[in-house]
C-alpha cells in the first residue's frame, strides 16, 4: 500500500558571503604551493622508511609478505607520481622561460 507523504515548507538556500573570502597574493600562493610539495616529498620519504622497516620485520619473521609487497608498491607509485609532478613543473618552467615578452 502506498503511504501518504507529508511535505514541509521549503527552506531557502543560504548564500555564501563572498566578501569574507580573501584573495591570496602571489607570494602566498607560491609559499602554499611550496609547502604542498614539501609535504608530498615528506610523505614519500615516510613511505620509503616504512617499507624499509617492514622489510626488516619480514626478515625477522614478524611481518606478512603481502603487507611488505603492498607497502612497496604504494611507495613505488608515490615516487613515480612525485617524479611526474617534478617533470611537469620543470616543463612548465621551461615553457615560461621560452615565452616572448
Amino acid at each position: 500500500m502506498i503511504q501518504a507523504m507529508s511535505l514541509g515548507p521549503v527552506q531557502p538556500a543560504k548564500l555564501i558571503d563572498t566578501k569574507s573570502v580573501q584573495e591570496a597574493t602571489p607570494a602566498q600562493l607560491t609559499q602554499s604551493f611550496g609547502q604542498f610539495l614539501q609535504t608530498a616529498i615528506d610523505n614519500v620519504s615516510n613511505q620509503e622508511q616504512n617499507v624499509h622497516k617492514l622489510n626488516d620485520k619480514y626478515i625477522m619473521g614478524q611481518a606478512d609478505v603481502s603487507k611488505v609487497l603492498i607497502a612497496s608498491e604504494q611507495s613505488q607509485l608515490s615516487l613515480q607520481l612525485t617524479s611526474q609532478v617534478r617533470n611537469k613543473v620543470v616543463e612548465a618552467y621551461q615553457e615560461i622561460m621560452r615565452m616572448q615578452i
